[in-house]
């Protein structure tokens, strides 16, 4: 694994199922991911609410790490889960709505890990990607988490029109230690090929 210094890969988002409890074998996952994230010296990303991201946060936390929480505050938003205060996020960064929220979360982070959730955890995978294929050249990777992702992109491609590159910007690992040695991949891919972003140029902000 590169230096902590000079790693280009540095803050890694995880997202997925706000209502995934303490109990849910789906927790567990994001919670040893994040001790694992934590260990390799990435600092974690989420929404600072609950389920995966407040088992991210935690695992972040017992490995030793720094988390950082996107937060929004609704006042009329009924089902969303907003910020939990079991969440033990380092440092908050406050967005006014959900959209912004959503994009700041991107822009703080250079990769993303993607486990198993809802619609805004679709809503969040589809921006990444989306971002992915756009920027495709200097994107930021997308680590989808758990064996049922190959099915649901196999489905992608057999039934809707897909570019090559697509395919190009994700990895689907099943275990926290295929997720630091994905971003180990992609760390070495970004020191020798240069299609590959460089978070410095910054290709897309709030």
């Amino acid at each position: 694994m590169p230096d902590g210094t000079t790693k280009k890969i540095k803050t890694v988002a995880c997202l997925g199922f706000a209502d995934a409890s303490p109990e849910d074998p789906l927790f567990k996952e994001a919670y040893n991911v994040g001790v694992a994230l934590a260990k390799a010296g990435y600092i974690v990303a989420n929404g600072g609410g609950p389920g995966v991201m407040r088992a991210t946060s935690e695992g972040a936390k017992a490995g030793g790490g720094h988390v950082v929480g996107v937060t929004f505050y609704p006042k009329d938003v009924a089902n969303f889960e907003g910020k939990d205060k079991n969440n033990p996020i380092d440092e908050e960064i406050k967005a006014n709505n959900y959209l912004e929220r959503t994009l700041k979360l991107l822009e703080v982070s250079q990769a993303y890990v993607i486990f198993k959730g809802g619609t805004g955890t679709i809503s969040e995978f589809g921006m990444a990607w989306g971002l992915a294929r756009l920027y495709f050249g200097h994107h930021k990777p997308l680590i989808l988490y758990g064996k049922f992702w190959e099915n649901i992109m196999a489905t992608f491609l057999a039934n809707m029109r897909m570019r090559p590159e697509e395919f190009q910007v994700y990895r689907v690992v099943e275990t926290p230690e295929e997720v630091i040695k994905t971003l180990e991949i992609f760390e070495y891919m970004l020191e020798h090929e240069p299609r590959v972003f460089d978070p410095a140029e910054k290709p897309f902000q709030v």
